[in-house]
C-alpha cells in the first residue's frame, strides 16, 4: 500500500507529505486547494507525460516520490528482483524528477530506471481512477479488456490473438505467392527468353576484363612485335649491342681492381646488371615469337565482346549483374512450376492455423459467455448499493462474421437503469453520474480479483449526492476491507465513511500561494463534514449533522466489535441540544 507521497516544488505545491493509512482514505477541501495537483502528481510518479510547466514558479526542478509497503505482496518484490532492483526491504520507493529543461530522470529504491520501467511497476502498485477512465467505460476494448480480467481469461485472450497472427502471417504468405506466381505466369515467355539469353552466353567472371586485354594484344601486334625485336637487338645483337659494349667495360673495370683491389664490389655490380640484360633479351625474344598475327581470333574476340556489351545494355550495368539477372529469372520462372506445391504446403498450414484458432476462440468464447451472466448478476447485486435500485447491467456478446484479433465476438455492456427501460449500449444511456457509478460497481466486483494493492478515485462523486452519496461511501468502505482505498471528494456523506480523513488547503509561503495537508481527527474532521455539509461549520446544527453522519460511519463497525453500547447511542441527543 501506499504509506506517503512527498511532493516538492510541483505546480502551486512547495513541500508536501502526504501520509495515508490502510483502509479507506479521504482527501477534501475547498474548490482550487490544490486536490487535483495532488492527483496530478501521482500520475506523474506513476509514469504519466511528463512537463516543465509543472515545476513551481521560481524552482529549478519538480519531484514526486512514494513509499510503498509491500510486505504482504510478494509477486512485486518478485518483479523488481527480475529487473535487477534491490528489494530486500518491505518498502518500496518511486521517484520521479521533472527539470526546468524538461528532461525527467526516475528512481526506484534508489536504481535510475527509464520511464517506461516505472510505469509498469506502478502499475502493480496503483489503480487510478478518474472521470478519464469512467469515460473509457464507453469504449469497446475497454468492456472487452473488464471481462476478460473477470473471467480470467487474459491468457486464452492472449493465446488467439497469437493464433490469429499465425493465420493472417500464412494468408499473406499465400497471397503473396500467388501474386508472384500470376506475374511470373504473365512474364514467362520474356522470362524464358531471357534466361535463355544469358544462360546460352555461358558468362565467366573476368571474362570481359581479359577480352578487352586480348583485343588490344591482337589489334596492335605488328607494332608489339617490332618493338620487342628492336630492344632485344639493341641489347644482345651487332657490334653496336650494349651487351656488346659492357665486355670491354668488363676489361677497363678489371684493370682498376687490379690497381685498387678494394673496387672488387664493382665487379658485382656489373655481373648483375650484365645477366639482368641478358635475360631481358630473351624475354623479348620470346614474348616477341609469342604475338601471332591471328586476325581469325581478333574477329572472335571483338564478337564476343560485342556480345558481352549487349547483355549488360539490356540486364546490368556489369557482367556481375547480367549473372544476377539471369539467376533472378530462372528462379522467377522455376516459381511457375514449384508454386503449386509451395501453395498445397501453405495452404495445409493455413487449415493448422485456422483450426487452432477456431480452438481458441471457442475457449474464449465459452469463457465469456459464462462470465457475462456472472458479472451481469453481479453488478446488479451492486447498483442498489449505489442509488440505482432498479438498475440492471448485462453484457451482451455478439458474433461476428470472422473470428478477429480479440476473438468470436464483440462485447458490449448494456444497462437499464429506470423501470419500464428496455436496456441499451451503456454509451446511449448512463449519465455522467451513472456512469461513475456503474465504474465504480465494476471496480467493486473486480477488486476481488485485482491484485494492486492501493485504488484511488479522483472526484467518483461527480454527477451524485444526497443518499447515493452514502451509498457510493459505504461501497468504498467496504472495498477498502481488501484493498487501500485514497478516494478525493467533495461530499461529506463519503468523506464521512473513511477511516482516515486528510484535508488540503492553500496557503502562502514567502509571498508565492503553496498547498498544504493536514490529517484531520476528533473536532477538526467534524468542522471539515460540516462545511462540506454546506452549512456554517462552526453551528450547532453543522456540527451535530456532521457527527451523525461520522457516527452513523463508525456504527456498524464498532457493533461488529462489540462496541456500540449504550453509551454510544446516548451522545447523539446531547450534542443535538446544543
Amino acid at each position: 500500500m501506499l504509506t506517503e507521497l512527498r511532493i516538492k516544488n510541483f505546480a502551486i505545491i512547495e513541500s508536501l507529505s502526504l501520509p495515508l493509512e490502510r483502509g479507506f482514505n479521504v482527501l477534501s477541501g475547498e474548490t482550487g486547494a490544490g486536490k487535483s495537483i495532488i492527483v496530478g502528481a501521482l500520475s506523474l510518479l506513476l509514469g504519466e507525460r511528463a512537463s516543465a510547466d509543472l515545476i513551481r514558479t521560481g524552482a529549478d526542478r519538480a519531484t514526486v516520490e512514494g513509499v510503498f509497503d509491500i510486505t504482504d505482496r510478494k509477486e512485486i518484490a518478485s518483479l523488481l528482483d527480475e529487473r535487477g532492483i534491490d528489494a530486500d526491504e518491505p518498502l518500496v520507493v518511486l521517484k520521479r524528477e521533472v527539470a526546468a529543461s524538461g528532461r525527467t530522470r526516475a528512481w526506484v529504491n534508489g536504481s535510475t530506471v527509464s520511464a517506461t520501467l516505472l510505469a509498469e511497476i506502478g502499475k502493480h502498485l496503483v489503480n487510478l481512477h478518474g472521470q478519464h477512465e469512467a469515460q473509457m467505460l464507453l469504449d469497446a476494448e475497454s468492456q472487452r479488456r473488464i471481462l476478460d480480467a473477470f473471467a480470467g481469461a487474459a491468457d486464452v485472450a492472449a493465446q488467439t490473438h497469437a493464433a490469429y497472427d499465425d493465420l493472417a502471417a500464412v494468408r499473406r504468405d499465400i497471397a503473396d505467392l500467388r501474386r508472384r506466381k500470376a506475374e511470373a505466369e504473365r512474364r514467362a515467355d520474356y522470362l524464358r527468353h531471357v534466361a535463355k539469353e544469358i544462360e546460352e552466353a555461358r558468362l565467366v567472371e573476368g571474362e570481359d576484363t581479359r577480352l578487352e586485354e586480348e583485343a588490344r594484344r591482337l589489334e596492335n601486334a605488328e607494332e608489339l612485335r617490332a618493338l620487342a625485336s628492336g630492344i632485344a637487338s639493341a641489347i644482345d645483337g651487332d657490334d653496336e649491342a650494349v651487351l656488346t659494349i659492357l665486355g670491354g667495360v668488363e676489361r677497363q673495370l678489371s684493370t682498376i681492381q687490379r690497381i685498387d683491389p678494394t673496387l672488387a664490389r664493382l665487379q658485382e655490380i656489373y655481373d648483375a646488371a650484365y645477366y639482368n640484360l641478358e635475360a631481358l633479351a630473351r624475354e623479348l625474344e620470346e614474348y616477341e615469337s609469342s604475338i601471332d598475327l591471328d586476325p581469325a581470333r581478333l574477329d572472335e574476340v571483338r564478337a564476343r565482346r560485342d556480345l558481352l556489351f549487349r547483355l549488360t545494355k539490356k540486364y546490368g550495368a556489369t557482367l556481375a549483374e547480367v549473372v544476377e539477372t539471369g539467376r533472378r529469372t530462372r528462379e522467377e520462372l522455376d516459381l511457375v512450376d514449384s508454386a503449386g506445391l509451395d501453395l498445397r504446403q501453405l495452404e495445409a498450414r493455413e487449415r493448422e492455423a485456422k483450426a487452432r484458432l477456431d480452438e481458441r476462440a471457442a475457449a474464449l468464447t465459452e469463457m465469456r459467455r459464462a462470465a457475462a451472466e456472472r458479472l451481469g448478476a453481479s453488478v446488479d447485486q451492486v447498483l442498489p448499493d449505489l442509488g440505482m435500485p432498479d438498475g440492471h447491467f448485462s453484457v451482451r456478446l455478439s458474433p461476428n462474421a470472422e473470428i478477429s484479433l480479440y476473438g468470436a465476438e464483440e462485447i458490449e455492456f448494456r444497462v437499464s437503469l429506470n423501470v419500464g427501460h428496455e436496456e441499451r449500449p451503456l454509451s446511449r444511456v448512463a449519465s455522467g453520474g451513472e456512469l461513475s457509478r456503474v465504474m465504480l460497481a465494476l471496480k467493486t466486483i473486480l477488486a476481488r480479483l485485482d491484485h494492486v494493492p492501493t485504488l484511488v478515485f479522483d472526484e467518483v462523486d461527480a454527477g451524485i449526492g444526497g443518499r447515493v452519496g452514502l451509498m457510493v461511501g459505504e461501497t468504498m468502505r467496504r472495498v477498502a476491507a481488501h484493498h487501500q482505498v485514497f478516494a478525493i471528494t467533495h461530499l461529506p456523506q463519503i468523506a464521512a465513511r473513511a477511516h482516515h480523513h486528510i484535508l488540503v488547503a492553500k496557503g502562502a509561503r514567502g509571498g508565492v500561494t503553496t498547498a498544504d495537508v493536514t490529517v484531520l481527527t476528533g473536532p477538526d474532521r467534524v468542522s471539515e463534514v460540516a462545511r462540506m455539509l454546506g452549512g456554517d461549520p462552526e453551528s450547532d446544527v453543522s456540527r451535530a449533522h456532521a457527527r451523525e453522519l461520522l457516527e452513523s460511519a463508525a456504527a456498524p463497525e464498532l457493533a461488529a466489535a462489540g462496541l456500540a453500547g449504550n453509551g454510544a447511542r446516548a451522545q447523539r441527543p446531547a450534542r443535538r441540544k446544543r
